[in-house]
Parts: structure tokens; sequence; C-alpha cells
């Protein structure tokens, strides 16, 4: 009786949503988006009360597939990445609930040189938001930047408990972002794959190209490693390869020249592993690459300046206008941009403007000669490009050497590693996840994502995965007792 009760109750639930979102269709159409959440909203809650890891997957699988307010015109003020930023807000405050009750974040993990450094840069953001010239703009940014941070590395962590669900992290993203290949390539074919339309046709679940160019370069490393992990099933690496294709394809058709950047990185990292040279002995070269290109910098300028090819969908031209500084515009306002936050520096060299108020704030510091027809007043057309120049600019010399004191931990860490760990299929997961992570290291030069969820996603996730094998696993196989392990 109580099985016959219970299913009546719900048939009738289902029917009376059924007719009211019927009638919010036909008298109340603007809210008839807010009102089909609701089934979302209430599964996610049940979600969070019976088994937190599978909303952590779903935020990772919605992250590429997640639509801003602005694109659906819903708003004009706040941005919000749909459905993926308030998942992670919701994920935030089950984490903090948890953590002040139980303490649930490991020691090992706290006291972790990575983590020490992500609550210094934390700290430094909150006091460079009480000395900000716009305090709302940079509460916001912080508000986010927590959000990420908790979301996808502390709650991360928790997750790769489970070592299994480092892998998995990777096919859940990848699946969703594979979708989003798809339909972009199908639209791209519509327009035959004209350059021009790259920039936009991504929309809108990516503003730009740069942006999902980045993404694709982040997972090629680590799908091309799953495919010498022999450990692992058949059917896992044939689903690799299928993924690794639609990325490689992808890629090419984005016409993303930084991504294409980041890969090459990655190969000559690859290399001085091959190699195992050593950590600090990258430093000291790229120390003294660094003096040789101030020494002779008017020498390198005026050399690139000669060049003017344009990048016109030709796969080689693509590539070579990564050097046109004369010509190509997007280059020339990139450099427009640096020059803007470097400026901003000099003026406020210690706390800089405060968080997230550079777009805001550069205007009055471009020159007339530097702007290009692209240049804007008015806070639209994106921020400093930059990981780097960006802190600067917004958070003074602290916050920049703080970037910098992360990666480079980051990259102390995975050398370490990949030189420390002895299973196979474990290596070449580091190697993998650490490729992954320099190609976003070396595209921070020319753009900067953070504050967006679609590559905070990946790569705070990628940090805490590496630091979990350092932690954890680094003495552990990938895959227990020789078994193949199934994932999809």
């Amino acid at each position: 009786m109580l099985k016959i009760k219970n299913t009546a109750v719900f048939y009738i639930i289902i029917l009376a949503y059924i007719f009211m979102n019927a009638y919010v269709l036909l008298y109340e159409r603007s809210m008839f988006y807010a009102f089909n959440l609701v089934p979302f909203v209430l599964l996610i809650l049940f979600l969070a009360i019976m088994d937190i890891e599978k909303v952590m997957y779903v935020m990772i699988f919605s992250a590429p597939l997640s639509v801003g307010l602005k694109e659906l015109g819903l708003t004009q003020g706040i941005d919000l990445s749909m459905p993926c930023e308030p998942l992670m807000a919701g994920i935030m405050l089950i984490y903090f609930l948890n953590e002040i009750n139980h303490g649930v974040t490991p020691s090992r993990i706290l006291r972790h040189p990575v983590t020490i450094i992500l609550f210094i840069q934390l700290g430094w953001i909150v006091f460079t938001t009480i000395t900000s010239q716009l305090p709302v703009i940079s509460i916001k940014f912080l508000i986010a930047r927590l959000w990420f941070v908790t979301s996808c590395y502390f709650m991360t962590v928790q997750l790769f408990r489970k070592k299994g669900n480092m892998i998995r992290f990777m096919m859940v993203y990848a699946t969703a972002l594979c979708v989003v290949c798809i339909i972009t390539t199908v639209k791209h074919a519509s327009y035959g794959f004209d350059e021009k339309t790259a920039d936009w046709i991504v929309s809108p679940f990516y503003n730009d190209h740069t942006a999902y160019g980045c993404a694709l370069a982040m997972f090629i490393p680590v799908f091309i490693g799953f495919l010498f992990m022999t450990k692992l099933s058949f059917w896992t690496r044939l689903f690799s390869l299928g993924v690794l294709t639609i990325l490689l394809v992808s890629i090419v058709i984005s016409y993303a020249r930084a991504g294409w950047l980041g890969l090459f990185a990655a190969a000559g990292v690859l290399a001085t592993l091959l190699l195992r040279i050593k950590f600090r002995t990258i430093l000291v070269t790229i120390g003294a690459g660094l003096i040789l290109f101030l020494s002779f910098q008017s020498e390198i300028f005026m050399m690139l300046g000669r060049n003017t090819t344009d990048s016109d969908g030709d796969f080689t031209a693509n590539l070579e206008s990564m050097t046109n500084i004369s010509t190509d515009v997007s280059n020339l306002e990139r450099i427009n941009r640096w020059n803007s936050a470097l400026r901003m520096f000099k003026e406020k060299p210690l706390v800089g403007f405060g968080p997230g108020t550079y777009q805001f704030l550069y205007a009055p510091f471009q020159k007339s000669n530097e702007k290009t027809y692209i240049s804007t007043n008015f806070g639209d057309h994106g921020n400093a490009h930059s990981e780097y120049l960006g802190p600067l600019s917004e958070q003074g010399l602290p916050g920049a050497l703080i970037v910098v004191a992360l990666i480079l931990s980051v990259l102390f860490m995975g050398y370490r590693l990949v030189y420390r760990v002895k299973d196979r299929t474990m290596k070449i997961f580091t190697i993998s996840v650490l490729l992954g992570l320099c190609t976003y290291f070396v595209h921070g030069f020319l753009n900067n994502f953070l504050d967006t969820d679609k590559a905070s996603v990946p790569f705070w996730g990628f940090i805490a995965m590496l630091v979990c094998i350092d932690v954890y696993y680094k003495d552990e196989p990938l895959v227990d007792n020789g078994r193949t392990e199934e994932v999809v």
C-alpha cells in the first residue's frame, strides 16, 4: 500500500509540474528558464546531501557546456556561468561547513608548499581588496576566486583520495569538451571553416577562440598519455583515441595560435624530462635567456617588426603571425594592454589598483600611438591578456611574485615526481598532467582565463592531482594489482 501511495504521489507531482510549466510558457514566459531550473536545483540539493561526489562530477561536466547569463540575454550586470558557477558556490559552502565541523582537509595537504602559497595568494587578494580603487569589483573577484579554488582544488583533493577519480575527472571534462567541439565544428563547417568566423563561432560556450584553444591544448597531452598507459583497459584507450582525434582536429580549425604555442612548449618540457634535466638547470637556462633578451631587446624587436605575416587561414602563416608585431592587430592590442598594465604598476607598485579592476581602469593608461581599431575605453573587451601582468597591475609586485612562486613550486614538484615515481603508468600520468599545466603556464603570457570556470576547473584540478600524487601516491601504482582500469 505504501509503495502504491508513493507512486501515486510521484505521478501527481510530475503532472502538476507539467501543467504549471505549461501555464508559465503561456502566461509568464519571462520566468520559463528559471522555472525549468527548479528540478535541476532540487536534484543537485538531493545529491549534495546524499553523495557530494556526484555533484562534483556534475560541476566538472558542466564547465565546458556552461553559458553566461549575458549570453542568454538575461542580465546586463553581474554575469554568472550557468550552471557551473552556482554549483561551485554551493560546493564551497558545503566544504566550509564540513571544514568547520569536522576538519576534512588532511594536515599533509594543508602543509603542502603549493597549498601554503595558495593561502598566501588568497590572503594578499583579501588585503588588496581592502585597498582597492573599486572595492565592489574586487569583492566580486575575491568571492569568485574563493569558489574556484575551493571547489576545484580543495574539494578535488578530497575527490582524488580515490586514485581512479583522477582519470575519471579527465574523462568527464573531456567528454563535455568534445560535445562543444562537435557543435562548434558543425557550425564552423557551414561557414567553410573561415578563419574570420573562428573567433565567435565558439559562442555561447566560450567567449572567443583563444579560451577554447587553451582548453583543447591542456587536454591533448593528457589523452596522448592515456594511449601509452597499457594497464588501462582496451575500451578506455579506444575512447581516449577518439577524444584525442576530436581535440586535435578542433585545435587545428580553431586558429588558436596561443594554444599551439602552449603545445610546442609542452613538447620542449617533455624533451627535458626524457633527457632527465634537473629543474634548477632549466631555471638557470631561462634566466640566462632572459638576460640575453634584455641585452638585445632593441635588435629583437627590430627583427620582429620586419614580420608582416598575417593570420589568413593558412596553418603555416597562422603560426608565423605569432611574432608579427607590425601589422597583426591581435598582437598589437596585446602589446597595448601589456604596456597599460606596466604603467598601472608604476603608479601603484606595492598594492596595485585592486583585484579585478584592470579592465575598468586601464583606459587612461593607453597611448594613442599604441591603440588599435579594436581598442576600447569602456572595459568591455577583456582583461590584461596576461596571467602575470594582470596581477602586477591589480595586486602590485607581491601579487605577481606570488603567481610566479605558485607556478615554480608546481613545476618543481612535477619534475621531482616524474623522476621519483617508479610505476610506469603513474609516471606517464604525472608527465601528462604536468605537460597539460605547462600549456597553460605558457598560454598565461598571452591571455588570462583563471577568472572563468572553464579554465579554473582543469587548472586547479590538475594542480590538485599533482599534489595528491606527491602526498599519497608517489610510491603507488596508478592501477592496483595489475588490473586494467575500466573508466568508460
